[in-house]
């Protein structure tokens, strides 16, 4: 296993951050050790904490392709695995009506003739008419890919069973082929927003990550490197802002994702200090339910005024 990138927690931390993606000690040691154990990753959390960013400049990091599989309720091998090519298989089959013809002409009936086309049948079930799916292909890449099964708790928990068989071996079976392992053992990563709980088999599989929303000073950093522009002051705020937002009882809280875009509008429109006003004129950026917008109105100018007070101080 090639472990001249993953060589320590700080080099991750580093190295990184110069693909705009702040790591904290956790997420760093949790890499390295499921790098070097050749490990799956279950990485769980709150929506908008950057589970799925984190697999993306993983493959950044490595030079790897990122080969990237969205769960949804019904999905099942054939969407995530193989298919066959079977208009492929339906086209040859014409171009070599021919041949067929030949192979059956003077055969004596019926089940002469189809145990005759059966000793050819393999031609029609080889690799060159496979589809390969997410997790075939990732099986199937000289070099080591970053697979990324995405929101693994929106699939069926019969998809999970079959999980457990893909990365407990790391091959697959298909009838008319036979096992197929794989060239370069991917690194993968599964992620969750806990939707439902995932099986106790399937964790067995996995180390497990938890990245919850950030501190302050990790938010601060975050945004420092993704809005380089933002002046000290107005992060301050506005970081403040949302740590004060996330603990109302609201149904959705502003995910790392919307507070960096709620930085680049607040850019946009030269803002260097928040206020109640323009607060409210944005509010669309960071809170996506009207009952949400609702909750935090009593609240508004304290919240508000709170956070251009950490300024002052």
């Amino acid at each position: 296993m090639n472990n001249e990138r993953f060589i320590s927690v700080e080099e991750i931390m580093e190295s990184y951050k110069t693909e705009s993606y702040i790591c904290s000690k956790s997420i760093a040691t949790t890499l390295f050790l499921a790098y070097n154990l050749g490990k799956p990753i279950l990485v769980e959390g709150p929506v908008g904490v950057g589970k799925t960013e984190l697999a993306k400049t993983t493959a950044k990091y490595l030079g790897s392709d990122l080969i990237r599989l969205q769960c949804y309720e019904g999905l099942d091998e054939s969407k995530a695995l193989y298919e066959w090519k079977y208009g492929k298989q339906l086209l040859y089959t014409q171009i070599l009506k021919d041949s067929l013809d030949k192979i059956i002409n003077d055969a004596g009936n019926l089940t002469e003739a189809m145990d005759r086309l059966h000793q050819h049948e393999d031609v029609f079930f080889s690799p060159n008419f496979l589809e390969p799916r997410p997790l075939l292909k990732a099986l199937q890449m000289e070099n080591r890919s970053v697979l990324l099964i995405d929101e693994v708790d929106k699939a069926d928990e019969e998809f999970e069973a079959f999980l457990l068989e893909i990365l407990s071996d790391f091959q697959v079976s298909i009838p008319e082929i036979g096992t197929i392992g794989a060239k370069s053992r991917p690194f993968v990563f599964l992620t969750s927003n806990n939707t439902r709980e995932i099986s106790d088999a399937l964790r067995r599989r996995c180390l497990h990550l938890y990245i919850p929303f950030p501190e302050a000073e990790l938010e601060s950093d975050i945004i420092q490197v993704k809005v380089p522009e933002i002046t000290e002051s107005l992060k301050t705020q506005l970081v403040s802002f949302i740590q004060q937002v996330r603990k109302l009882e609201i149904k959705k809280a502003p995910s790392i994702g919307e507070t960096i875009d709620w930085a680049k509008v607040l850019l946009l429109l030269h803002i260097d200090k928040l206020n109640p006003e323009i607060v409210r004129e944005t509010l669309s950026v960071i809170l996506k339910f009207q009952e949400d917008v609702a909750t935090l109105e009593s609240k508004l100018e304290d919240i508000t005024l709170k956070a251009v007070k950490e300024t002052e101080v």
